[in-house]
């Protein structure tokens, strides 16, 4: 976050009227060093430590200068996912992109609307007449409603009207049916804590493109048992070149893909965040001697 108030680069934490006054710019920094020490003087308070990926591991270890911190992922329940069946993509209608996440400012979805556009523009023909982007996520207030009609207005200006479907506060069973029908699962919110949504995609079988930052990169796109579990983007080069070797995968490659993302995942069910989670508190249950 410091890194874009110092760059001056506008965001939706970032307000323009700020980003674009170096006066601003400069007290929000001062503003952020100041909240940072307070925060950092309230964690050398805590006697157990723990958060929820290496990235953010590394960003409470840089702001609390605490010696120690135990990463305990979050718990995802993800034996829905992993029980969707997985149909051949030839036998797909179309290739769905499926992007699952709230309609919240930082989730980054006209990236992926960019995203689209590029990849339309230079796939083949006979893959671009069959790509489908697939929103799927909730709305939790006026604003996110309001994100949503301007998704749309950018839906049109980019003239992607045949390849964009919205699913709105869908039940649960739609979800997962689109994620049966689906492809390629894609995330674009940058510098995630964690990021179950991408855990679900890879769950449920699309071979994911997540953004290249935070607990996506650090932890959950990683090499499992020496192979690949998806891939990671940043611009929309960089996701549309992901998009691209998804395409040119040979069916084999792409059905290996998908079994270890899905092995993968087993880092984070229920089952293991309670076991982690009881690890960690356990200094703190142990009986203390009496002197």
């Amino acid at each position: 976050m410091l890194s874009r108030v110092r760059d001056r680069t506008c965001a939706h934490n970032n307000a323009g009227f700020v980003s674009r006054s170096r006066v601003l710019s400069s007290l929000k920094i001062y503003y952020y060093k100041l909240f940072a020490c307070l925060y950092g003087l309230a964690g050398h308070c805590c006697d157990v430590t723990m958060v929820n990926s290496s990235w953010t591991f590394n960003h409470i270890k840089q702001i609390w200068k605490c010696p120690t911190a135990e990463i305990v992922y979050p718990p995802c329940n993800v034996t829905n996912f992993l029980a969707v069946p997985l149909q051949p993509d030839a036998a797909k209608r179309e290739m769905s992109i499926v992007s699952i996440g709230q309609f919240r400012p930082e989730k980054d979805h006209t990236l992926q609307l960019r995203v689209l556009a590029e990849f339309l523009r230079v796939c083949p023909d006979t893959v671009r007449e069959r790509v489908k982007l697939h929103f799927v996520g909730s709305c939790r207030n006026a604003g996110d409603e309001a994100r949503v009609v301007a998704l749309r207005r950018t839906v049109e200006e980019l003239q992607l009207s045949q390849h964009v479907v919205f699913h709105l506060n869908a039940p649960f069973s739609e979800l997962l049916k689109v994620c049966e029908d689906g492809t390629i699962g894609i995330h674009s919110m940058w510098n995630e804590h964690f990021g179950i949504g991408v855990v679900e995609c890879m769950a449920a079988g699309l071979i994911t493109v997540a953004h290249d930052s935070g607990g996506p990169k650090a932890d959950i796109v990683v090499d499992w048992k020496a192979g690949r579990t998806g891939y990671l983007g940043s611009t929309p080069e960089t996701y549309v070149k992901a998009l691209l070797d998804i395409v040119n995968l040979t069916d084999a490659d792409r059905s290996a893909l998908r079994k270890r993302a899905r092995d993968s995942v087993c880092r984070f069910t229920d089952e293991v965040f309670d076991r982690e989670f009881g690890a960690a508190l356990e200094p703190l249950l142990r009986p203390r001697r009496r002197a």
